[in-house]
């Protein structure tokens, strides 16, 4: 199987080692992993706020760079998710019956990193060990224009010494939604701040989601608040062993 790992923005920019931890949890489970270099943006900024014309460039640019794979895998439901339903919409404005065609081949092919996982790759348990109390926080484009379901909390139950506790209301949003954090930056902070109070009322030492941006939000008011919690990609946790967490 040729798989190409898709790393995403913010991982690319903040969050380097989620990508790296992808890549180490793939090739542990005989993966052969490819990263193309040519990679940008999956266009989500530019469609989420409007400018869909604008968003051709950037579409285009994913379908050459990931044309020809069996897969793509990202460790982000929310550019998963905008690849397998935005890029359509994109694509048919477009009006170029060659770019529609190229989507309708990479899209159905690009998965979020727990869907490839237990949908393609067959696996729950992929060896992992992380000794932690752990919350998940299941992020609204995963859960909701994905429909992962419970595939990432199947992924952790059977993390050896890995303690999975429940999160308090735990599909409401976190408040981040890209830019919806700039243009309503207090009803953000108050929705990340509910989130981190049902966090704390875990007890938790680590809160694990599937999107980094979400993370980055929900950490920062848990740091801000000095709560003594840690976030974590789901990848990250999956890529531990006893040798290297």
């Amino acid at each position: 199987m040729k798989v190409a790992l898709m790393v995403t923005c913010v991982n690319d920019a903040l969050f380097p080692d989620t990508g790296k931890a992808v890549v180490r949890l793939l090739e542990r489970l005989g993966v052969e992993v490819d990263f193309p270099a040519a990679q940008t943006c999956c266009a989500q900024p530019m469609v989420n706020t409007g400018y869909l014309d604008e968003a051709v460039p950037a579409v285009r640019a994913f379908v050459d760079a990931f044309s020809g794979y069996d897969a793509v895998v990202t460790p982000s439901g929310s550019c998963a998710g905008s690849v397998r339903h935005q890029h359509a919409i994109v694509g048919r404005r477009s009006g170029d019956p060659g770019l529609a065609a190229a989507i309708a081949e990479t899209s159905p092919r690009t998965h979020e990193l727990s869907e490839f996982l237990i949908d393609v790759l067959g696996v729950e348990d992929v060896g992992a060990y992380f000794p932690h109390t752990v919350a998940y926080h299941p992020t609204c484009h995963s859960l909701r224009l994905l429909g992962v379901g419970d595939r990432p909390l199947r992924l952790l139950r059977a993390v050896r010494g890995l303690r999975l506790l429940d999160l308090p209301a735990a599909d409401q949003c976190c408040g981040f939604g890209g830019t919806f954090a700039v243009k309503n930056a207090d009803t953000s902070v108050a929705m990340g701040a509910d989130k981190a109070r049902h966090v704390r009322a875990t007890g938790a030492e680590v809160l694990v989601a599937g999107d980094n941006s979400c993370l980055m939000h929900i950490g920062g008011v848990l740091s801000r608040q000095r709560a003594g919690t840690r976030v974590a990609h789901l990848a990250e946790v999956l890529a531990s062993t006893e040798d290297q967490r």
